[in-house]
């Protein structure tokens, strides 16, 4: 063997110790945070559920599937007293504020999609149309 396929061979020993040492890192790094994650306070597990579909302004179709309605937030959070701390008062606030502005971003995507899907089913029609005009036409 020469001086360079000894090299080589140590190079690659090296590279792949590095990369079991980056893999190592990273699986630590994500079971700390999921131990951390686990130890969250019940406000921000409320935050992180999704919000409940939007209602929907136009008529429905003759098929619905049977839908089981996501809460954003526990009904209890309404019982709660409100805080009399100012600090308490306006970090509450703060938290209502996201929350809603959550409520809105996702409202706003909604009739978005609703507006796509609309738009797409005029789509889906016209070319129907067309392509009923061809078969008449042969």
């Amino acid at each position: 063997m020469t001086l360079d396929q000894r090299n080589s061979s140590k190079l690659l020993w090296a590279i792949i110790g590095g990369l079991i040492v980056i893999v190592l890192v990273v699986l630590s790094y994500q079971w700390m945070s999921q131990n951390q994650s686990a130890e969250a306070t019940p406000e921000a597990e409320l935050l992180r559920q999704p919000a409940a579909p939007a209602a929907k302004a136009k008529a429905e179709p003759a098929v619905q599937l049977e839908e089981v309605p996501q809460q954003l937030v526990s009904e209890d959070i309404l019982k709660q007293p409100v805080a009399t701390n100012a600090t308490l008062a306006k970090e509450e606030m703060a938290k209502l504020e996201d929350l809603q502005a959550q409520l809105d971003d996702q409202a706003a995507l909604l009739n978005a999609q609703h507006a796509d899907a609309d738009e797409l089913i005029r789509l889906k029609e016209e070319q129907i149309q067309l392509l009923e005009a061809q078969l008449k036409q042969q």
